[in-house]
């Protein structure tokens, strides 16, 4: 079964999502874990305490946030298995809705990718 990785991209500093937001993503996650669709995911805090090694080079440098440049970022993070990239991709739409509906001031983009597992193509 292919797995993926699951991203969620904002702005940084919009605030706390909702409650109402919480408490879906609690019951999606809990009905997709349930499936063995879910893995693992989490919320992620923000770039304040973040750190970035960047290898330019041959040369690496460790950059400490925050970071003044940063306009998007990160703010969460799931691993997932589906049978087929149809369904991974029927449920990742299911999931920007979610946000869509209960937190529809601010804008988040779902991204989702398929997991390597070698050198093979996506897909296969």
């Amino acid at each position: 079964m292919p797995r993926f990785m699951g991203f969620v991209r904002m702005e940084e500093g919009v605030g706390t999502p909702p409650q109402e937001l919480f408490d879906a993503m609690d019951t999606y996650i809990g009905e997709q874990a349930a499936k063995g669709v879910f893995l693992d995911g989490g919320g992620l805090y923000g770039t304040e305490d973040a750190v970035n090694f960047i290898s330019r080079k041959g040369e690496v440098s460790r950059v400490d946030g925050p970071y003044a440049e940063a306009k998007e970022v990160v703010g969460g993070w799931a691993i997932m298995q589906y049978d087929s990239l149809e369904d991974a991709l029927a449920d990742q739409q299911e999931f920007a809705e979610l946000h869509a509906k209960y937190w529809p001031e601010v804008t988040v983009i779902s991204t989702l990718r398929q997991i390597s597992t070698g050198p093979e193509e996506p897909g296969a």
